[in-house]
C-alpha cells in the first residue's frame, strides 16, 4: 500500500481521466474521497482504494462492486456496461465512467502513487526468449556496482532483500506502480524489468517510460493471444517509442530485430551476435552498419560460460565474460552490457560485475545431487517452452559437448496451440532422444496435447530418415516424474552405448535437458496446482541413479 497522502478523486479525474463521466453517489469519504490505492482485484481492496471494475474474459469486474465496497473502496472506475451493473446492484459509491478503463488505468495508477517510476533508472527488456536472463544480469551488475536495484519479472520481484513471487511476467499497472513506489520507499535507485507483449497490449506499462529498452529476439509464441506473428511483433515494437522508452539497445540477429532498429522512434544501439553476413538481409542492414558485433567467443575455462569479444563499428574492442553457457546467453549478456553502457556506466566495471553474476533460476540451471554429478549425465533444467527456445537450448548444450542429448518436454494447456508440433520438431532436430510428457495441461486433456507434440516429433523423424540422417528416439510418458526418471536413464544408456560401455567418449558428455517449466514449483492439472519442481525431481532421480550404481558396483568390485 502506498504511503503517499493520496489524491482527491476530482483531481484524479481532472489529471488522468479527462473526458470521463462521473456519477457522484455518496459513499465513504463523500462524493470526492481521497484515493490512496488502486486495484482491479476486489479481494485486495482496502480503505481509500479506487476499485477498477474492468471487463474480463469470463465476467465483468463490476459484478464484484459490492465486495469492493465492503472492503473499503471509496470510488470505482469502470466502463458504461460496468456502470449499469453497479447501479443495478445499488452500490453507493462515486463511479467514474470511461469507454476504455484499462487503457486509462496506467496513468491513474501512476498519479495515485506519485509517479515513482520517474525516480528510478529503469531498464525494460522485451522479446520472446531471454527476458528473464537479461533482467537478472542487469540486476546483478547494478547491485554489484553499489546501486540499490529492484527487479520485476517472470520469476519474482525483488525490493531490497525482499522477494515477492510473481503471478505474471509484468504486473497489472496498479501493482506495477505500487512496486515502484515500494522500491522508492526502500531507497532503490534503479530497476530491471521484463516487459511482456501482454503487458504492452493490455496497457500495464502505460505511464512508464524506461530509460533503456532492450530487445532480445522474436519467434513464435503467444499466438493464442496475438493471433498472428505480425501482431505479436507490432506489440513488442511499441516499446521502442517515446511513450514507453527514452533509448534502446536492439539485438539484430533476426529480421524482427532489424525491423525494430529501423522503425524505432528513440535512439537505438544495435547489436549483432552472429558474425556472418548471411544473417543480414542486404536490403535492410549491412554488418558494417551495426554498432556492436560479437567478433569472437571461446569457452570460459574458469567457469560454465563464454568469453566474448565485442567490437564497435569504429574499431574499439570490449572483452566480456558471459557467466552462462550457450550462444543465446552470449546475446543476453551483451544486451545487458550495452544497456548498462547506454546509461553511462563504466565499461570496465560492467565487465567485472558481469563475470561474477550468478546463474538464473530455471534458466540453463545445472542440477546435481550434492552439487556434483558423480559420473552421471549432466542434468539441466530450462524454461524453454517455444520452438525457438528449445532449439536454442539444444544448440547451447551441443556447443559444450553434450552428446548424447536427451530432452524431456511437454507443452502447456490453454496456451498457443499452434506451436506444439513445432516444439516436437525442434526437440527431435536438436537431440538424440526425446521423452514427451505433460507440462501444465491446465483445463485441456493432457493426452491431446502430447499427441500434437508427438505429431511434430514423428514427422521430423520421418524427414530425417528420408534424408539418411540419424533418427532420434521418441518416447511418450504422461507422468512428468516418471518421464524425468526415464530421461536420465536414457541418457545413461545412450552414453554407455556410444562409449562401448567404457565411459563417455573424449570431449562428450551424456546430458538430459528437462524443458518447459524452469523455475516453476507447481504443475497445474484440471484447475489444481500440484507441488512439482523439475529441479527437485531431477536431483532426486540423479541421487537414486547414483545409489543404484553404488549398489551394483560397490567400491573395490568395479
Amino acid at each position: 500500500m502506498s504511503t503517499d497522502p493520496g489524491i482527491r478523486l476530482s483531481d484524479l479525474v481532472r489529471v488522468a481521466l479527462r473526458g470521463s463521466e462521473q456519477l457522484p453517489d455518496a459513499g465513504p469519504g463523500g462524493a470526492d474521497p481521497v484515493i490512496r490505492d488502486v486495484t482491479l482485484d476486489s479481494r485486495r481492496v482496502g480503505p481509500g482504494t479506487l476499485y477498477a471494475a474492468l471487463p474480463g474474459a469470463v465476467t465483468h469486474g463490476a459484478r464484484f462492486a459490492e465486495q469492493a465496497a465492503a472492503g473499503g473502496a471509496v470510488a470505482i472506475v469502470t466502463d458504461p456496461t460496468g456502470a449499469e451493473l453497479i447501479a443495478a446492484a445499488d452500490v453507493r459509491l462515486p463511479v467514474v465512467v470511461v469507454a476504455d478503463p484499462r487503457g486509462r488505468l496506467g496513468a491513474v495508477a501512476a498519479e495515485v502513487y506519485g509517479h515513482p517510476a520517474e525516480r528510478l533508472m529503469l531498464f525494460g527488456v522485451t522479446g520472446t526468449n531471454g527476458k528473464t536472463t537479461t533482467t537478472y544480469l542487469l540486476h546483478s551488475v547494478l547491485t554489484r556496482l553499489g546501486r540499490r536495484a529492484g527487479l520485476i519479472g517472470t520469476i519474482e520481484a525483488r525490493i531490497g532483500d525482499e522477494r515477492i513471487k510473481s503471478a505474471r511476467t509484468t504486473p497489472e499497472s496498479p501493482d506495477l506502480q505500487a512496486l515502484f513506489a515500494q522500491m522508492v520507499e526502500a531507497g532503490a535507485d534503479s530497476c530491471a524489468m521484463e516487459v511482456s507483449s501482454h503487458a504492452l497490449a493490455l496497457h500495464r506499462v502505460d505511464g512508464v517510460v524506461v530509460d533503456v529498452a532492450g530487445f532480445t529476439n522474436l519467434s513464435q509464441d503467444h499466438l493464442d493471444f496475438h493471433h498472428t506473428l505480425e501482431e505479436y511483433f507490432e506489440t513488442k515494437a511499441s516499446l521502442f517509442t517515446p511513450e514507453h522508452s527514452s533509448s534502446a539497445v536492439v539485438c539484430v540477429d533476426d529480421e524482427w530485430g532489424r525491423r525494430i532498429a529501423r522503425s524505432a522512434t528513440v535512439p537505438v544501439t544495435t547489436l549483432l551476435t552472429r558474425s556472418a553476413d548471411s544473417y543480414l538481409a542486404p536490403s535492410s542492414m549491412a554488418e558494417s552498419d551495426v554498432d556492436w558485433r560479437v567478433t569472437h567467443t571461446t569457452p570460459d575455462l574458469d567457469g560454465p560460460g563464454m568469453r566474448v569479444q565485442l567490437t564497435h563499428r569504429e574499431g574499439h574492442v570490449w572483452n566480456l565474460t558471459s557467466p552462462l553457457p550457450g550462444d543465446f546467453n552470449v546475446a543476453n549478456t551483451c544486451l545487458a552490457a550495452l544497456m548498462l553502457l547506454r546509461v553511462g556506466l563504466d565499461p570496465a566495471e560492467i565487465s567485472t560485475a558481469l563475470a561474477g553474476a550468478p546463474g538464473v533460476p530455471g534458466r540453463m540451471e545445472v542440477v546435481a545431487p550434492d552439487g556434483h554429478s558423480g559420473g552421471l549425465p549432466l542434468a539441466v533444467v530450462d524454461y524453454a517452452h517455444s520452438p525457438g527456445s528449445i532449439a536454442a537450448a539444444c544448440a547451447a548444450l551441443r556447443s559444450t559437448g553434450s552428446t548424447p542429448l536427451v530432452v524431456v518436454l511437454g507443452a502447456g494447456g490453454d496456451r498457443d496451440r499452434t506451436k506444439r508440433q513445432a516444439m516436437g520438431t525442434a526437440a527431435v532436430e536438436g537431440a538424440d532422444a526425446i521423452v514427451v510428457t505433460d507440462d501444465n495441461p491446465r483445463s485441456e486433456v493432457p493426452a491431446t496435447i502430447r499427441a500434437t507434440v508427438l505429431d511434430g516429433a514423428r514427422s521430423a523423424q520421418q524427414r530425417l530418415s528420408g534424408q539418411g540422417r540419424r533418427v532420434p528416439v521418441v518416447e511418450e510418458i504422461a507422468d512428468r516424474r516418471a518421464a524425468i526418471a526415464r530421461g536420465v536413464r536414457l541418457a545413461i544408456e545412450l552414453g554407455a552405448a556410444a562409449s562401448g560401455g567404457n565411459g563417455t567418449s573424449s570431449g562428450t558428455r551424456p546430458t538430459v535437458l528437462v524443458a518447459g517449466k524452469g523455475h516453476e514449483i507447481g504443475q497445474e492439472i484440471a484447475g489444481v496446482v500440484h507441488p512439482f519442481d523439475d529441479r527437485v525431481v531431477l536431483a532426486e532421480t540423479l541421487a537414486d541413479c547414483r545409489s543404484e550404481a553404488a549398489t551394483h558396483h560397490p567400491e573395490g568390485q568395479r
